[in-house]
């Protein structure tokens, strides 16, 4: 929790000094010769016994610190609704993207988990796709049409090999049109990989162009380090091929522009990394004002302060 004026914060050095004089206060009271005898106070004060006639007090004091701290404005951090923001998601078609240590296969959990994001986004979010081996292919320009982009990526087939940093170029032009500025709406892209970039531009050159233009990159290594791919040779034998992520270019690709890094080496991890990014790339943190609660608090103690002195002592206070 934050506060907008915490200087008036040190009002609440007056809180122990009210407590200090109302005990010394009491105990003068106390002290002092009854106007009536001992024997006529309970007709005098009937409904005052002991320890209640502290209660009214204590209502008000409390109700006085919730005032101070409402006059400081309370703050908390809260997850607000980004406008008018864009989102890339680059997705991997190299064909590594075969292998079958996700089911049925890498590439067919990418679609299913894509059409979740896609789904569950928000309806004026604009959402790009862009599909790379080593080639780059723009599927779709950033729309709000989130049914045709979901259309376009379950149409991705996997072959050929990989160049992320030419598929991440392309995504930083479709939401930077103008260049390399971060005066624009929000945008960012997520880039999911299975393999190393072998192809095309430095993909580690082309987040640090991103983080100038004020662009987050969410990366995702697909698939384990157990993932094989399998093809056959010419003379008809079966290769088997290792095809274990590069977790390492991906985890640099997010540090240097400011996103998130995330592992996703089975269906329901994949599933979780997009819904989580889902909520990442479509708010940001805000403050959410609290002094309304602060003072409506203090009103109700004041009215419950005020209700148990009438009942106890017969005035308001």
């Amino acid at each position: 929790m934050s506060f907008a004026a915490p200087l008036l914060l040190l009002g609440l050095l007056l809180v122990p000094v009210a407590v200090v004089a109302y005990v010394v206060h009491d105990r003068r009271r106390e002290a002092r010769s009854p106007l009536a005898r001992p024997a006529l106070l309970p007709s005098v004060m009937p409904s005052v016994v002991g320890s209640r006639r502290h209660v009214a007090p204590a209502l008000l004091l409390v109700a006085a610190t919730l005032l101070l701290v409402g006059l400081a404005r309370p703050q908390r951090t809260v997850a607000v609704p980004v406008e008018r923001a864009t989102v890339m998601l680059v997705t991997d078609r190299s064909g590594s993207m075969r292998a079958k240590d996700l089911q049925p296969d890498r590439i067919a959990a990418v679609k299913s988990a894509a059409r979740r994001f896609l789904d569950a986004a928000p309806r004026d979010l604009r959402v790009g796709a862009i599909a790379f081996n080593h080639n780059v292919r723009l599927l779709a320009g950033p729309t709000t049409d989130h049914d045709r982009v979901a259309d376009r990526i379950d149409r991705i087939t996997a072959r050929g090999s990989t160049a992320a940093g030419d598929a991440l170029a392309t995504a930083l032009r479709s939401v930077r049109p103008r260049g390399d500025t971060d005066d624009g709406p929000p945008a960012a892209i997520v880039l999911l990989s299975d393999g190393e970039s072998v192809r095309g531009q430095d993909p580690v050159k082309v987040a640090e162009r991103a983080k100038d233009a004020g662009v987050l990159i969410h990366t995702v290594a697909l698939g384990t380090d157990e993932g094989t791919l399998e093809s056959r040779r010419a003379d008809g034998s079966t290769r088997v091929q290792q095809v274990p992520p590069d977790r390492e270019t991906l985890q640099r690709i997010a540090e240097i522009s400011g996103g998130t890094y995330s592992d996703a080496e089975s269906n329901d991890a994949l599933n979780a990394v997009y819904d989580r990014l889902g909520s990442e790339v479509t708010t940001v943190p805000g403050e959410r004002e609290l002094t309304a609660v602060a003072l409506g608090g203090a009103l109700v103690l004041i009215l419950l302060g005020a209700g148990s002195s009438l009942a106890l002592v017969g005035r308001p206070i």
